[in-house]
């Protein structure tokens, strides 16, 4: 059975997952606002960078793949989108920034 991923090891999957308008990761845009880890249970909370984003059923299901990839068989994955607090632009790494022409 494979050891149950920590907080870094969740977040590299996650960054296997882009949201495709934008072409970039879900964790580099800051999308991901939580990570709890427990032996039974993780839990992801998510946002999107709109409410009305075409692309968030896809991106829930893709992040649900690349985790579940990673997870024992025997431990439960919640994925929740949250809107609180509402995505902005300076959530992006200095990084993802720079290469989508965001300034600050």
């Amino acid at each position: 059975m494979p050891a149950l991923p920590d907080t870094e090891q969740l977040r590299t999957a996650l960054k296997q997952v882009a949201d495709p308008e934008i072409g970039a990761n879900i964790v580099d845009l800051g999308l991901v606002y939580r990570i709890d880890i427990t032996p039974e249970r993780v839990t992801i909370d998510l946002t999107l960078t709109s409410p009305a984003c075409p692309m968030g059923t896809l991106i829930v299901e893709d992040a649900r793949a690349e985790v579940q990839r990673i997870l024992p068989a025997t431990t439960a994955l919640d994925i929740n989108v949250v809107w609180e607090p509402p995505w902005q632009p300076s959530m992006m790494t200095p990084t993802c920034r720079e290469r989508l022409g965001w300034s600050e």
